[in-house]
């Protein structure tokens, strides 16, 4: 089945790993599957999502690309990727068992790279931590103490400590200062587990801010398995800062880009930049809130928050020794985030600080929208002639959302499948006169016709809008994973989800965090910058 493929052998891939030269490393696994064991430097892209998501992942078309994934999902990828534009592109021989008979790891998880930076950072540093207790008794006491949530504010909103105030990670040395009512004041930053707390305390550290600065051990879990009470429900963030608070907060970036060296780039630079695009992957990613992205921003980048770029960086980056340039307003959060991302390894990161009134663009870049799935008209049903098919018995209905979709809404009688596994899936489907394909918004059902038709006989239509038209108007959803053509492993499920394991689930999850940081740091490509050389010394 591979033979017409181009392969590459594990010990070439972790020389290609070492060598300095662009290399996108795709494992076309669904997240739940790529979470039990994967290599530490492949970036997650399920075959299902392949379309939509590559052009930003991975965006220049000659860059390249090594596949991981069992012969089936290789062949496919390869396929897409070729008619997508891709022209570099091989896949593992002999795949994650191959990597591992050579030596190296294969770990579990997702978004390891930034977890296990963070384990570095906490090691090289030594960042100051508090337990729970210690920090309920201070509290107890009337202590003057600003507790700061860097996580994401639907993170925040799910669940939080009593008291504490979101500040997403990037905004951290940006709004804090002007939030502390004194020199006095302790400031606690916490985040779900490690990472957030780890980074963002030592954010604030390197900045030089004046006040005691501590992480809260172990974040949300840790306080809850301490057996202390969480808030649901709060929206509380911090205001942007003043003008003289910004003043003072860009001296203190200033020193931090000449400690790390974070180079500065302007209009024209960055053009040129984009016009060398074609021979060196450039990403042009936002650092500032998604709201502010929203509101306007530069033609070419892409929404980034600075504290999930560098919690999740492979989320955002796929091409590895791509050059990055990372845009806000005020030089504080882009300078912040290109600190960690120079000391992640990444050589060539710049900071562009563009005027609010260059931020005009509301659409997203060409390059990264995912070319429209095909639409045939002829292939419609819609929302109330699918009920009537339904009540019928004379249909079956396939859902492609994801799981986590499916569970929170699904039309009564819909099956979940995951589109890698469709034409599997299909087969245990009982006899119908009809299939009817289904997403939350249609999108991924489109993309799914063809792989439908190739594998069933048949009447296969697509409902118009989704799942979304069908609720829109007023038809009724259900909830729970029943009934289900495959298990629901297209997602990984944080330890804080109500699916994702409970107590048992966070214990083992901060256990697998501590862990890190002896187990992979000789791996090939990890390239962390040396915190304790002269030139990063404070």
């Amino acid at each position: 089945m591979l033979n017409h493929l181009q392969s590459t052998a594990a010990s070439r891939l972790a020389d290609m790993l070492r060598d300095g030269q662009e290399l996108a490393l795709l494992d076309l696994r669904e997240e739940g599957i790529y979470a039990r064991a994967h290599l530490l430097f492949a970036t997650p892209l399920p075959l299902s999502q392949l379309e939509e998501r590559i052009h930003a992942l991975v965006p220049r078309r000659k860059t390249r690309i090594v596949l991981v994934g069992d012969d089936s999902l290789v062949v496919r990828g390869a396929r897409r990727l070729h008619e997508l534009g891709y022209t570099d592109v091989s896949w593992l021989d002999g795949g994650m068992q191959a990597w591992a008979e050579k030596g190296y790891e294969l770990i579990s998880g997702v978004n390891v790279p930034s977890k296990l930076f963070g384990e570095y950072v906490q090691a090289q540093y030594e960042t100051p931590h508090i337990d729970p207790q210690a920090l309920q008794q201070l509290l107890d006491r009337g202590d003057d103490i600003l507790i700061v949530d860097s996580r994401p504010s639907d993170e925040f909103f799910n669940v939080s400590i009593p008291g504490a105030v979101n500040c997403p990670g990037a905004e951290l040395v940006y709004r804090v200062p002007e939030a502390v009512k004194s020199d006095d004041t302790l400031v606690v930053v916490n985040c779900a587990g490690r990472t957030r707390s780890i980074i963002g305390c030592q954010s604030l550290l390197n900045a030089g801010l004046k006040n005691r600065v501590l992480a809260l051990r172990n974040g949300t879990i840790g306080w809850h398995l301490a057996g202390l009470p969480l808030a649901h429900g709060k929206e509380s963030l911090l205001p942007p800062p003043s003008a003289a608070t910004l003043a003072t907060t860009t001296q203190m970036t200033q020193m931090v880009a000449q400690r790390f060296g974070v180079r500065s780039i302007d209009s024209g630079e960055l053009a040129n930049l984009a016009a060398q695009a074609a021979s060196r992957t450039l990403y042009i990613l936002d650092v500032r809130s998604p709201q502010e992205y929203a509101r306007g921003h530069l033609h070419d980048s892409l929404s980034a928050p600075g504290g999930q770029l560098v919690q999740a960086t492979d989320q955002y980056i796929g091409t590895r020794h791509a050059r990055i340039v990372l845009v806000d307003t005020d030089g504080v959060r882009a300078t912040m985030t290109a600190s960690w991302l120079v000391q992640m390894g990444w050589r060539d990161v710049y900071v562009h600080t563009a005027p609010i009134h260059a931020m005009t663009a509301l659409d997203l870049p060409a390059h990264a929208c995912a070319p429209p799935p095909p639409y045939d008209a002829s292939l419609v049903i819609g929302p109330v002639a699918l009920r009537d098919a339904l009540d019928s018995g004379t249909a079956n209905l396939v859902d492609l959302s994801s799981s986590l979709e499916f569970r929170t809404g699904h039309i009564p009688g819909a099956r979940f499948a995951i589109r890698s596994r469709l034409a599997e899936s299909l087969l245990r489907l009982p006899p119908a006169d009809l299939l009817v394909l289904t997403s939350s918004d249609s999108a991924q059902a489109w993309r799914a016709v063809k792989e439908a038709e190739a594998a069933v006989a048949g009447r296969i239509l697509v409902l118009e809008g989704g799942t979304q038209a069908w609720s829109a108007i007023g038809l009724p959803l259900t909830g729970g994973m029943e009934p289900a053509l495959e298990p629901p492993d297209d997602l990984w499920y944080r330890p804080t989800s109500p699916h994702g394991g409970g107590e048992d689930a966070m214990r083992q999850y901060i256990s697998w965090e501590l862990e890190l940081f002896e187990r992979l740091l000789h791996e090939p490509g990890l390239e962390f910058h040396d915190i304790a050389s002269s030139d990063c010394a404070p």
